[in-house]
């Protein structure tokens, strides 16, 4: 697909096909797509939790999800976990001192930059994603073992669309940019 209308088309998906399943196989070409984007100092801090196995899949919905994204995600045949390694991005060589005010805040901005690429392939492989920040994250680490020194940032439904969601409209660039 053309990147354009990969952008354009993209949608945050609340209903999935129930019929269509995800295959580890697509899930490996859109943690691929992730890791092409940049990170602070080439730092690579970000990591996938993949749930692909039925019986994972609904217990992570059942007990790591509020009851309004569970219904958002109830069909996905899929969730990633993101998260990011601590300290390392936007930190000096000694993983305790900032680099600047941020700290941490690089890592979740390269996460972020490897989660669009994720959510932009997944569209462009014909499949739909919904980006959920209301999440038990004590019970994802002790469901997915996920150490204590990675933040845990976001859980990603993945899935074919059972709907097209018409596109909402979006400011321009005159309500956003600043050109001086």
């Amino acid at each position: 697909m053309e990147f354009q209308k990969v952008i354009e088309s993209r949608r945050s998906m609340r209903k999935y096909n129930p019929e269509k399943k995800v295959s580890e196989e697509m899930i490996r070409e859109l943690i691929d797509a992730a890791i092409q984007a940049p990170s602070w100092k080439n730092s690579q801090t970000a990591r996938y939790y993949c749930v692909l196995s039925e019986k994972m899949l609904e217990t992570v919905k059942r007990e790591c999800l509020p009851e309004f994204n569970q219904r958002n995600c109830k069909d996905a045949s899929a969730i990633i976990v993101t998260a990011y390694k601590m300290n390392k991005a936007g930190f000096e060589a000694d993983h305790e001192t900032p680099t600047n005010e941020l700290g941490n805040g690089w890592g979740i901005y390269d996460l972020g930059l490897h989660n669009e690429n994720l959510i932009l392939k997944a569209a462009d492989l014909g499949l739909a994603t919904l980006i959920m920040g209301i999440r038990n994250v004590d019970k994802l680490r002790e469901l997915l073992n996920i150490p204590e020194e990675q933040q845990i940032v976001s859980v990603i439904s993945v899935g074919y669309p059972a709907d097209e969601p018409k596109r909402p409209v979006r400011k321009s660039i005159d309500d956003i940019a600043v050109f001086c």
